[in-house]
């Protein structure tokens, strides 16, 4: 009986002893991984000064560079491109200056003309009404009379010297007997009446159509510029007054051209600009006057 009770003492201790070594190897192995990948990134670790990094200090490092692609890659429409965080802030405020700068000079440039437009002959116009397609007109000519047709209107409407909201306001007045609340819209589609002339010493004097507000600079431009003979000094603008007569605006090209001008002239529907000679053109016109005069005598038999 003592034999058998040792063999199970024994027994028992060596599967005590199995089952420890068993947890140990089992450590080891789990803990193998993590050393390996270590030692894979010890070598350049230990000549760096730097150890491998793990999953968190990976995704940190890998966030900034999605974001700034996902920004570059998604911009609203109301979205500015910030400068550099290292650019100065007074570069900076001199950059938005002069982007808000270029923008006041060109706006002025296109509005106050066609806001302000008033319909004239051979304009083309529309007329919309929101939910009404039989009481909507498309492509209408303007004739010489200034009176356009309209259903609902047997007399028809004035469209001549005013501007489309003045055109609008007034039809919303004359079909409200007609139609619930009637939503109008009048749009002018091309504009051709409105017209500036350049007469004078420049290459190709004659009238056009103003399909923009025009300055000076652009009126004699569209007229192939200002000839030899022509003095940019005393360039004039007749202008036509309410009350029918003319106002002259004299107009140095010369300074604006060299940047001393104040300020830029720009034309109106209607306006002449005329281009007086310069000395030069005198001196030419002698000169053909002595040719003419020398033809004479030789042809006269040397008188």
């Amino acid at each position: 009986m003592k034999t058998k009770h040792m063999l199970k003492s024994v027994a028992l201790m060596l599967a005590l002893l199995l089952a420890s070594v068993a947890s140990v190897l089992a450590q080891e192995t789990t803990s193998a991984q993590p050393q390996e990948k270590e030692q894979r990134g010890g070598v350049m670790g230990k000549i760096f000064g730097q150890g491998p990094k793990t999953k968190d200090e990976q995704q940190k490092v890998d966030a900034p560079a999605k974001t700034s692609s996902q920004s570059q890659e998604r911009l609203e429409a109301d979205d500015t491109n910030p400068l550099p965080s290292d650019v100065p802030a007074d570069m900076q405020a001199g950059r938005r200056g002069q982007d808000s700068e270029e923008e006041a000079a060109i706006l002025p440039y296109y509005n106050n003309f066609l806001s302000s437009y008033h319909i004239g002959p051979e304009d083309v116009i529309s007329v919309t009404v929101l939910g009404q397609e039989r009481y909507s007109k498309a492509n209408i000519t303007v004739p010489p009379d200034g009176k356009i047709s309209y259903p609902l209107i047997p007399e028809g409407v004035l469209v001549v010297g005013k501007t489309t909201q003045q055109i609008q306001e007034e039809l919303t007045k004359r079909l409200d007997e007609y139609i619930i609340d009637p939503q109008i819209t009048v749009s002018l589609d091309k504009a051709v009446s409105a017209t500036y002339s350049v007469i004078g010493d420049v290459a190709q004097p004659g009238v056009r159509t103003m399909t923009r507000r025009y300055s000076i600079l652009d009126a004699l431009a569209m007229a192939g510029g200002i000839l030899n003979t022509g003095d940019k000094s005393k360039v004039v603008i007749l202008r036509k007054q309410a009350d029918g007569n003319v106002h002259p605006i004299p107009v140095n090209v010369k300074d604006i051209e060299r940047g001393r001008a104040k300020e830029m002239a720009f034309l109106v529907p209607g306006d002449q600009v005329l281009v007086p000679g310069n000395r030069f053109k005198k001196v030419k016109q002698w000169g053909d006057l002595l040719s003419i005069v020398s033809f004479a005598k030789i042809f006269a038999g040397g008188w």
